[in-house]
């Protein structure tokens, strides 16, 4: 499925995406999790590739992490494991992670590896825009790749306004400056500013992601944005044995 067909159906209650770190908490376990998510009624999801250094992630996301690496996660295991991703799930499926295991595994053949497993885009946190356009805009397209960018309360005008031109799929707003996993404070000034970016009449849809983690959160996202992101809180719950058992009940626990 194509992230504008989702985006263009009528989900008036809001869009939930989950992320979770490919090879936490077992290697072979990334595809299970992708599969019990979409049936449980996550309507895309973000698989975070592991990184040795993750700057913006909280504790939780940096645990997840570590255990994913010592794992034995790559992103070459990772393609290896989505060979058939799309036998299995149809929901809109993104990579998330860091610039530099990007680079290293070569940024046309991490597009082409996408594009083969049917992943709809990548989120690269640290990808400055001026070098995505600049070096890596055409390959993205080439694959059909849609690069997915931040913006922070601090994003100016000007500049939420070329990501939105270079931008085909959403918007990742990032609800706080903080590192993922604290709670969604959903004050007077972060109120102002979601509701800023929902009156510049953007073309591509805005996602809310840090610190959304239950249903109140994600019901306060979704009245400012299309959809919503729980990362911390979906990894603590792979952190129980009997995870895939307690997957459905999260997810309806948010959603209804």
């Amino acid at each position: 499925m194509h992230t504008q067909d989702i985006f263009k159906s009528d989900n008036s209650k809001g869009l939930l995406s989950i992320y979770y770190t490919a090879g936490y908490p077992n290697l072979d376990s990334t595809i299970a999790i992708a599969k019990k998510l979409e049936s449980a009624g996550a309507d895309f999801l973000e698989i975070g590739f592991p990184y040795s250094d993750p700057i913006a992630d909280g504790p939780v996301i940096q645990h997840s992490s570590e255990v994913a690496l010592r794992n034995g996660m790559t992103l070459q295991c990772l393609f290896q494991q989505l060979q058939d991703l799309r036998s299995h799930v149809s929901i809109p499926v993104f990579l998330m992670g860091y610039f530099n295991t990007v680079l290293q595994y070569g940024v046309e053949n991490f597009c082409k590896s996408c594009q083969a497993v049917g992943v709809n885009g990548a989120i690269i946190p640290d990808l400055p825009i001026y070098e995505y356009e600049e070096l890596y805009q055409d390959t993205f397209k080439q694959y059909g790749i849609n690069n997915i960018f931040l913006v922070t309360p601090q994003t100016s005008e000007e500049r939420i306004r070329k990501i939105d031109n270079l931008s085909h799929s959403f918007i990742y707003l990032l609800s706080s400056n903080a590192t993922t996993g604290k709670n969604l404070e959903v004050g007077a000034q972060a109120e102002q500013y979601f509701q800023r970016l929902k009156d510049m009449d953007l073309k591509n849809p805005l996602v809310i992601g840090f610190g959304i983690s239950d249903r109140e959160t994600f019901r306060k996202a979704t009245t400012y944005a299309k959809g919503a992101i729980i990362g911390s809180a979906f990894v603590r719950v792979l952190s129980d044995d009997d995870y895939m058992n307690k997957i459905e009940s999260f997810i309806k626990g948010i959603k209804t």
